[in-house]
């Protein structure tokens, strides 16, 4: 492709310092319009609220972000952020009870979102070529309907006495959720894309503490990292019981606290959650909030609806123009897919532009791989939220399927996997993948391999001749023994 001049990028967070990341190799300037006023450290701002919840950098995401800015994760260790084997580290209650602890073959990169950012921006700001503009707030696209392209943006700054423009040969959308671009399109004569939407009405309550340490740190604390899942039981129980609850270790020795749910409500203020949190079914999950010290107040979302806005299905989609991050294509949170996608598809679209002769190919040649690569995550999250009654959307299912597909993916049906994953590499290859969002849920469950694999662990499970123990109950503490000699590991 010849050199060209300028990318504009709308908004600044994960997908949109990722896209500026790759397009300063191949464009003399990119500029990136950011309506929030950007922090230098790591702290919280305006227009990423989900920052106060945990997020989780799949390892497709970690080695995206590292091809992106070479460095960033040991810059983001150097910060507080740490990487850790999330099978030794983890004390894992299941839907049966407490999951034996053994060594696993893959790593997880834990900090808090602001970290990431920070990492992220820092690296950015060190390219020469992009330029960083606060305060900017995208208000609509110049266009050229004849000739099928977005020629541009229109925009208002503190600075610029009111709207003004800024020409461009590739604009990325990375405005999230809530972006106006569809629109914008509609208005200046395209059609609309179609909108595959699906929302089990997740809702998560979030709220920071500073951890124990040192002598005050109690000594059957082996774990850094505390995981409940939704119970197996389907008789009477506390509604607390089907949350999904974590004390997720960030930088500096600080915990963020979450349960989750879908579609039960969640405690909005301190009394409700410290009161909710009592009725969760391993009382080591209260127990470790007593003793930390709280630093926040309590943080709710419930914007948690899967929403893919599929330009690649437009007859006609506006070239000089592509889709990142929460723009395309929202997952339920829950799943913590999103920032690793949305990295993923950033070196996507610098494969795109490295391939491709004409700038103008470029946008189509995106959306047709990114989609390819979407429906490996947004199958999985997609996947589970069909098997809730009060799924709404475009994608949700008739009963009779619902209850079908909820045997097939409920939570028990993951135990059983992870489990079989704990004692067999073959089964655990290939559920990290479909975890780290390489591989289908579906094409997992095709392979010859794992489906033999899981069905001779399935006999041994039954002959109860497993290798490591039987799930504890989630009364009791969760079992600290390093068992990974038992699996080889």
């Amino acid at each position: 492709m010849s050199e060209t001049t300028r990318a504009v990028v709308l908004g600044g967070s994960v997908a949109g310092l990722c896209a500026a990341g790759v397009l300063a190799r191949h464009f003399d300037e990119v500029v990136v319009l950011e309506r929030d006023e950007l922090p230098e450290g790591a702290e919280h701002r305006r227009g990423a609220p989900q920052s106060r919840h945990p997020h989780f950098l799949l390892n497709a995401g970690r080695r995206a972000i590292e091809q992106i800015f070479p460095g960033v994760e040991e810059y983001a260790c150097s910060l507080g952020a740490q990487v850790r084997n999330p099978a030794l580290c983890t004390a894992s209650c299941g839907p049966y009870g407490w999951s034996a602890r053994a060594r696993g073959e893959m790593t997880m990169l834990y900090t808090s979102r602001i970290t990431l950012e920070r990492a992220l921006r820092d690296k950015a700001r060190e390219l020469p070529n992009v330029i960083v503009v606060e305060q900017a707030i995208a208000k609509g696209l110049i266009t050229d309907r004849a000739a099928n392209r977005v020629c541009g943006v229109r925009w208002v700054g503190p600075d610029t006495g009111g709207d003004t423009t800024i020409d461009a040969d590739l604009v990325i959308d990375a405005l999230g959720r809530g972006s106006k671009v569809s629109d914008w399109l509609g208005g200046a004569g395209w059609e609309q894309p179609p909108v595959d939407t699906l929302d089990a009405k997740a809702t998560y309550s979030s709220r920071w503490y500073q951890a124990p340490t040192g002598d005050d740190r109690p000594s059957e604390w082996w774990w850094d990292h505390l995981a409940v899942m939704p119970t197996a039981d389907r008789g009477s129980h506390p509604l607390e019981h089907d949350y999904l609850s974590t004390i997720f270790p960030i930088e500096d020795d600080r915990w963020i606290v979450f349960m989750g749910s879908w579609g039960l409500d969640m405690p909005r203020t301190v009394e409700d959650f410290e009161s909710r949190a009592e009725r969760v079914r391993a009382p080591a999950f209260p127990n470790a909030i007593k003793q930390a010290e709280p630093t926040s107040e309590v943080y709710v979302t419930k914007s948690t609806g899967n929403k893919w806005r599929r330009y690649d299905l437009m007859a006609d989609p506006p070239r000089s123009l592509v889709s990142v991050g929460d723009s395309i294509c929202a997952f339920n949170p829950l799943y913590g897919q999103g920032m690793s996608a949305a990295a993923v598809t950033a070196t996507i679209l610098d494969e795109c532009i490295r391939s491709t002769t004409e700038l103008d190919e470029v946008s189509a040649e995106f959306l047709t791989r990114q989609r390819d690569y979407l429906k490996i995550p947004w199958s999985l999250a997609t996947a589970r939220d069909r098997g809730y009654d009060h799924a709404e959307g475009t994608l949700a299912i008739e009963s009779s399927r619902r209850r079908a597909l909820t045997g097939r993916m409920s939570w028990p049906a993951f135990s059983f996997i992870m489990r079989a994953a704990a004692e067999d590499s073959v089964v655990e290859e290939h559920f990290a993948r479909v975890f780290n969002i390489e591989e289908s849920l579906a094409d997992m469950m095709r392979n010859p391999k794992v489906l033999a694999r899981l069905a001779i662990f399935g006999v041994r499970l039954a002959l109860r001749r497993t290798r490591l123990p039987e799930p504890l109950d989630p009364l009791q503490d969760p079992p600290g023994a390093d068992l990974s000699q038992l699996v080889g590991k």
